[in-house]
C-alpha cells in the first residue's frame, strides 16, 4: 500500500521560561530574568503510515503524543527531521478550534470547513449532512458560546468527517459526548476507514484504539518504545504503567513511614510485627519476568498473588478445550496468595486468532462487592450461552488490586476452540428467526 505519512527522525523542543517579563519596561530593567529551560519533547521518532491504515498513539501524559499530532497537522514544525504527508488533512486537535463564539453554528460550519479547504459550493452540498449528523438542528442558528462542550464536540466532529479528507487526525476528542453519540462516531469512523481514509488517533482509552486501529505506536519520553498490533503493544504498555503505579505506591508508603518516624507518638506505637510487614511489602515489589517461559507468556504483576491453575469446563464439570457454539462454559481459576490484597479485582479477556478483543469483563465492571484476598482459593466465571463462532481463541486472566495495580496479569493463559453446526460468519452468533409474508 502507498505510504501517506512518512515521519523521519523528527525532534521538537520548547523553551520553558522561569521568570520572563511581559512588558517592555520589565524586559529592559530586568533583562537577566529571561532564564529558560530547553525542554525536548520529541527526541528523534520515525514511523510510516499506509493509506487506509488506522494508527493509535499511546503513552503517559507529557510523552509527546499530542505534539506529534500537532506536527502532523502543521500547527507547529519540528526542530529537525522531515514529515511528508499526501492528501487533504482534516484534524480534531482541540475541541472547537477555529470556532468563533459569537457566530452561529451554521456560520461556524462554513468558516471551519473553509479552513479544511472546502469551497463554498462544496460546503453548500454538505451542510445538511453536517447538521444532521451533529443532531443540532434545533440549535444550529444559535451562537456557539451558548453550546455545551458536548455540543461543541458534535459540531466539530461533524465538520471534520464531512470534508472527504485523505488523512484524519484526532486528539482525545472522542471522550466527549454522550454514549449514543460516541457509538455513532465510532461507526462513522469505521465507515471512513473502509473508504480508504487514513486515521491517526491520540487517546488514553486503549479500548477505543482497539476498536478502530490496526496498529499502535507507544511513545515514551519522546521516543518510540514499541509499535505493533494493539494486542501486543497495549499489554506491554499496561505492564509498564503498572510498574510505574507500583513505584508511586512505594514512594507513598515510604513517605508515610517517614512521617511516622518524625512523629514521636506514632513511633512509640509501631510494633515489630508492623515493621516486618513493611519489609515483606518491599520484598514483594514489582518483579520483571525472570524465566523465559514467563517472558514468552507476557506475564507480570507485583507477586502478591499468583494464578496457579486454569481450566475451562462444561456446566457438568468436564474439562475441555473445544466447545460448541452456544454451550454453557465455566472458567475455573485457582490462585495462591502471598500477601493480603485489598479491593481485589478478577478479570478475563477473550481474543481471537487475529488478536481482536472479542469480550472482556471483571468483577468491578460487574459491580461485585469489594473483597480482600487473604487465603488461597479459586474463582469461577460462569459463561452462559457462549455464542462465539468457530475459531481458535485465547484467554487473558488478571488479578488486580486497589486502583488497578496488576497483581498477576497472565496473557494468553489458556487456548480453546469453538465449533458450530451453523455456517454463519463473523465473531458471535446472534439468536434469530426469519419471517416472510407475501401480499
Amino acid at each position: 500500500m502507498e505510504t501517506v505519512i512518512d515521519v523521519k527522525n523528527i525532534t521538537k523542543s520548547f523553551r520553558v521560561y522561569y521568570d520572563k517579563g511581559s512588558q517592555l519596561k520589565e524586559k529592559m530593567l530586568f533583562w537577566k530574568r529571561n532564564r529558560y529551560e530547553e525542554r525536548w519533547v520529541l527526541k528523534g521518532i520515525s514511523f510510516q503510515i499506509k493509506k487506509g491504515e488506522a494508527v493509535g498513539l499511546i503513552g503517559h501524559n507529557g510523552c509527546g503524543k499530542s505534539t506529534t499530532l500537532k506536527l502532523l497537522s502543521r500547527i507547529i514544525y519540528p526542530n529537525n527531521g522531515t514529515i511528508e504527508m499526501k492528501g487533504r488533512v482534516s484534524s480534531l486537535i482541540e475541541l472547537g478550534a477555529g470556532f468563533h463564539p459569537d457566530m452561529s453554528g451554521r456560520e461556524n460550519i462554513y468558516t471551519n470547513a473553509a479552513i479544511f479547504g472546502l469551497t463554498k459550493k462544496e460546503i453548500d452540498e454538505r451542510i445538511d449532512d453536517i447538521i444532521s449528523f451533529s443532531e443540532l438542528e434545533e440549535f444550529i442558528d444559535n451562537p456557539v458560546r451558548t453550546y455545551s462542550s458536548g455540543m461543541y464536540m458534535r459540531l466539530a466532529f461533524s465538520v471534520a468527517i464531512n470534508v472527504d479528507a485523505d488523512i484524519l487526525l484526532i486528539d482525545e476528542i472522542l471522550a466527549v459526548g454522550d454514549a449514543n453519540f460516541q457509538a455513532k462516531c465510532f461507526n462513522r469512523l469505521r465507515e471512513i476507514k473502509k473508504s480508504g481514509t487514513t486515521i491517526v488517533i491520540v487517546s488514553h482509552s486503549l479500548g477505543q484504539i482497539e476498536q478502530i486501529c490496526d496498529r499502535s505506536i507507544w511513545i515514551d519520553d519522546g521516543k518510540i518504545k514499541m509499535e505493533g498490533t494493539p494486542r501486543e503493544v497495549h499489554a506491554e504498555y499496561l505492564g509498564f504503567m503498572g510498574k510505574k503505579r507500583e513505584e508511586i505506591a512505594e514512594k507513598e508508603r515510604k513517605r508515610k513511614e517517614n512521617n511516622k518516624k518524625n512523629d514521636k507518638e506514632e513511633n512509640s506505637n509501631v510494633s515489630i510485627t508492623e515493621s516486618n510487614e513493611i519489609g515483606k511489602e518491599k520484598e514483594l515489589a514489582f518483579q520483571e519476568p525472570k524465566n523465559q517461559d514467563e517472558k514468552l507468556k507476557k506475564r507480570w504483576g507485583n507477586g502478591y498473588a499468583k494464578i496457579i491453575d486454569i481450566a475451562m469446563c462444561t456446566s457438568d464439570g468436564e474439562k475441555r478445550t473445544v466447545f460448541q457454539t452456544g454451550s454453557d462454559v465455566d472458567i475455573v481459576i485457582k490462585f495462591t496468595v502471598k500477601n493480603i490484597i485489598k479491593d481485589a479485582v478478577f478479570g478475563i479477556a477473550i481474543y481471537n486468532s487475529k488478536g481482536i478483543h472479542c469480550y472482556g469483563t471483571n468483577t468491578k465492571i460487574d459491580k461485585l462487592d469489594e473483597f480482600e484476598l487473604k487465603k488461597d482459593g479459586q474463582v469461577i466465571v460462569h459463561l452462559r450461552h457462549l455464542n462465539l463462532l468457530p475459531e481458535v481463541y485465547t484467554l487473558d486472566l488478571a488479578i488486580e488490586c486497589e486502583i488497578g495495580l496488576p497483581v498477576d496479569y497472565y496473557r494468553e493463559a489458556y487456548r480453546f476452540e469453538m465449533y458450530s453446526m451453523y455456517e454463519e460468519v463473523g465473531t458471535v452468533r446472534i439468536d434469530h428467526t426469519w419471517e416472510l409474508s407475501e401480499r
